[in-house]
């Protein structure tokens, strides 16, 4: 293993421009662990979380290497390894370890075996999306066909899964989105009702289509900018489910805001829902089931090499991209 390694390492907390280009050691696995040589690094804005310091489950210091989710190649195996084999073309997240590197040691218990019909890029764009897509749709609370729901940041990786995969359920999807080309782009991908949050109130949108009615759930990734409108959306007894805040944090509001309609508030992570070995396997059978199927819409908005992942954060900070960004090692 005298191979070269390297890796994007965050030197300290702030903008994209903290990410240096660095050679490292290559990792030594334990016994329960695995090299991983990696083929497609995806991401995250979760690893922008961690680059910048924002509040989060896990705040690495500096320096450390940002990153939650890769797939790659089994090179090494721990003594204690049963679950896979050298060879083996695998998948992880939230693996306690960062991915921003061209090899990492991976517990084999995190990890989880790839189907050969699928790209290497087409798993690393969509993984995470549509694992996180799969718990709050399916976990959170039950939907049935008709049922009311909104998406914010409908264009973004993310959104657009939850709307595709919505509209498979049977659900009236509302989305937002944030200019008028984006609002077109949604619309292609089959949302009932799509609004641009920029030019529109997307509160008093919502109130007049649903006859101010409401909607039973709101799917929320932008955080500061909509969270509280999110709110006055909502039927009596419905959930805003907060799952990312790319404008920045919610703000304290008082409790007593739900009360008038009783709602319901939950701030999930896709890290919990995995935690169980065998809640990990199950979620990713549907979930590479989804990205097995080809008239479900993924876009990558651009594949660049590991040392452009200070590009990448910038592209995806900028809120100006149609879908996800992979890297290559």
């Amino acid at each position: 293993m005298n191979q070269s390694c390297y890796a994007m390492i965050v030197t300290k907390l702030g903008g994209p421009e903290v990410m240096s280009y660095t050679s490292m050691e290559m990792p030594i696995p334990k016994k329960n662990e695995v090299l991983v040589e990696q083929t497609a690094i995806g991401v995250n804005f979760v690893d922008i979380y961690l680059r910048a310091g924002q509040s989060h489950a896990h705040n690495p210091e500096p320096p450390f290497i940002t990153g939650v989710h890769a797939i790659g190649i089994v090179k090494f195996i721990g003594k204690d390894v049963t679950e896979v084999k050298v060879g083996d073309r695998v998948t992880y997240t939230n693996a306690g370890v960062g991915t921003y590197c061209s090899h990492v040691a991976v517990a084999s218990d995190r990890l989880v075996l790839v189907p050969p019909h699928l790209s290497d890029e087409r798993v690393a764009a969509g993984f995470v999306r549509v694992m996180t897509a799969q718990y709050l749709l399916k976990q959170m609370r039950p939907l049935m066909q008709g049922d009311k729901v909104l998406i914010h940041a409908a264009a973004g990786g993310t959104g657009q899964v939850l709307v595709q995969w919505a509209k498979r359920m049977g659900l009236e999807v509302f989305a937002t989105a944030g200019s008028d080309e984006k609002v077109n782009f949604v619309k292609t991908l089959g949302a009932d009702h799509v609004i641009n949050y920029k030019t529109q109130n997307f509160v008093s949108e919502i109130a007049k289509i649903t006859n101010g009615k409401g909607i039973k759930v709101v799917f929320e990734s932008v955080g500061k900018d909509t969270f509280m409108g999110s709110l006055e959306c909502l039927e009596p007894k419905g959930l805003a489910i907060n799952f990312g805040t790319a404008s920045g944090q919610v703000e304290n509001f008082a409790l007593q805001t739900l009360h008038s309609k009783s709602l319901w508030i939950c701030r999930p992570t896709l890290r919990t829902y995995i935690a169980d070995k065998r809640d990990l396997q199950s979620m990713a059978k549907e979930t590479f089931e989804i990205l097995g199927d080809s008239t479900f819409r993924l876009d990558i908005e651009a594949t660049l090499p590991l040392k452009e992942a200070v590009k990448a954060h910038s592209m995806i900070e900028s809120r100006s991209t149609k879908g996800a960004v992979v890297l290559i090692p």
